[in-house]
């Protein structure tokens, strides 16, 4: 993981007296009458006589989001480029800064230093999206790419303190550096990531972080009777493991649970997955991946909560020990389980941790994963499908669309729920019809959730990865959703309860 080192200057007049920049970022947007400069570009446009939108109109530029255009500035500045980047519309919201950003830090590979004045527009959504887009993942291989910005100056907005602004500065530092840590675990091969591998990381990073942290290894999870991590990792020659990592802030006053799904491969067991496409599946581990990065972020950030993550990992594999479709898991916490489907694997593990998550009494808990095929068929692959408690759904939802995530609130019909009855357990983990997956799949781990815990479950099994071309702050592997949800939800929690 590598991140840009981030610099605060006053203003941008300011930083560009003493930057020492190869690069300035100036914004640009779609006006009535042609291009514009964004906020934040006035003193690089005086350093061009007021005619820094003729000349990049010149070159081509029209303002439209995600366009970039470089400009020499021929000795007018002390950075020898300009890089202009589109906003789009005039009306910029924070979203459209992010991508712009985004897309100026791909831009920006192989530069040493650069100044950015798109924060003089949102200083939050200029940081993550430079970052985020200047992410790249080549531990692989034998010849590494072009490095990414090095240092990125980051010029202040004019409203606000100096105070202010750093503690921004820092929260969305914090935010994308932990988005890049759940990117590089995903983006990680299965073969060196497995469920004892991600165990020993997750302790690495929970020491550095000052986290408490604690393993069960297979042994432990069948003498405390966690049949659903068991029964999914049986099949496996790198046995289970299930994670607790526990930060309690300064003055903590709410309780938050995590649970995150970590399937480190999921070949789909005896009810094995096609072979087009099965190589995306080490990604579905996402939401532990999540889950780590968001606990660890809580800690540097200081929160004032108790924050709990349970983690379970496994690894679905089909051998003559895997569990097989007509099996009954005996769960944590003691509810029979019938199998139906080896595939639906990930509510069988998250079953178990949520029990255990509910036996600390926690105030809310949120819970992802990679859960259903469904959701991509419902809602395609950006936007997650969240599903829970209603008001405690909705508030998740509301915050995952602040931060760009664009999570969408999802009802759970009480009509889908005997669908799940079964002949021979107490609930079946997947029901007999083609229709309404996602849903039936959250009725299903709603059953383990404890009377009166307000639960949501962020279902990103299409965002979690990406396969097609870059866009916005968003590359191709891993894309670390819904760690600036949760990041959210937690702030959120801290300030109101």
């Amino acid at each position: 993981m590598s991140v840009p080192k981030l610099s605060l200057s006053e203003n941008t007049e300011a930083a560009l007296a003493k930057t020492r920049a190869e690069v300035v970022v100036v914004g640009t947007v779609r006006g009535a009458d042609g291009l514009e400069l964004a906020a934040g570009a006035e003193a690089v446009d005086a350093a061009f006589d007021g005619e820094l939108a003729d000349v990049l109109t010149t070159m081509g530029a029209t303002g439209k989001a995600e366009e970039t255009v470089k400009l020499p500035t021929l000795g007018r500045l002390p950075a020898g480029v300009v890089l202009a980047v589109g906003l789009g519309s005039p009306e910029v919201g924070p979203e459209d800064v992010r991508r712009a950003a985004g897309a100026s830090g791909r831009a920006l590979a192989g530069t040493a230093r650069a100044l950015t004045t798109l924060s003089a527009v949102d200083l939050q959504a200029a940081v993550e999206g430079t970052v985020l887009g200047s992410y790249t993942f080549d531990r692989y291989k034998s010849e590494p790419g072009t490095a990414p910005v090095g240092t990125l100056d980051v010029a202040a907005p004019e409203e606000g303190t100096t105070r202010a602004h750093r503690a921004t500065l820092k929260a969305a530092g914090t935010i994308a550096e932990a988005v890049t840590v759940a990117r590089d675990l995903v983006n990680t091969p299965p073969n060196d990531l497995y469920p004892g591998s991600f165990a020993d990381r997750a302790r690495e990073l929970a020491e550095d972080a000052g986290v408490d942290f604690e393993v069960l290894d297979e042994k432990a999870l069948a003498r405390k009777g966690f049949g659903g991590i068991l029964g999914v990792g049986g099949g496996s020659s790198r046995p289970p493991r299930l994670l607790r990592l526990r930060y309690r802030g300064p003055k903590a006053r709410k309780k938050v649970a995590l649970v995150g799904k970590g399937i480190t491969f999921d070949t789909g067991g005896i009810s094995i997955k096609p072979a087009a496409g099965m190589d995306e599946m080490t990604s579905d581990m996402a939401g532990a991946a999540a889950v780590l990065a968001s606990v660890l972020l809580a800690a540097k950030l200081k929160y004032p909560l108790e924050v709990v993550a349970h983690i379970p990992l496994a690894e679905n594999m089909p051998s003559a020990t895997a569990y097989r479709p007509g099996d009954v898991l005996t769960m944590y916490g003691g509810r029979t389980v019938e199998v139906l489907n080896t595939d639906a694997e990930g509510r069988l593990v998250l079953a178990d941790a949520i029990v255990r998550a509910c036996e600390e009494d926690p105030d809310y808990l949120v819970e992802t994963s990679t859960l259903t095929g469904a959701q991509k068929v419902a809602l395609g692959n950006r936007t997650p499908g969240i599903m829970g408690e209603e008001e405690f759904r909705d508030r998740v939802a509301d915050l995952a669309q602040a931060t760009g995530e664009n999570g969408w609130p999802m009802p759970l019909p009480e009509e889908l729920r005997s669908d799940l009855d079964s002949k021979l357990a107490d609930i079946a983990n997947v029901s007999g019809q083609r229709w309404g997956g996602m849903l039936a799949a959250g009725h299903f781990l709603r059953e383990f959730v404890a009377e009166g815990v307000p639960w949501t479950h962020i279902d990103v099994a299409g965002p979690a990865y990406h396969t097609g071309s870059p866009w916005g702050y968003t590359g191709k592997g891993g894309t670390g959703v819904p760690v600036r949800t949760i990041a959210a939800v937690l702030a959120d929690v801290a300030d109101h309860g």
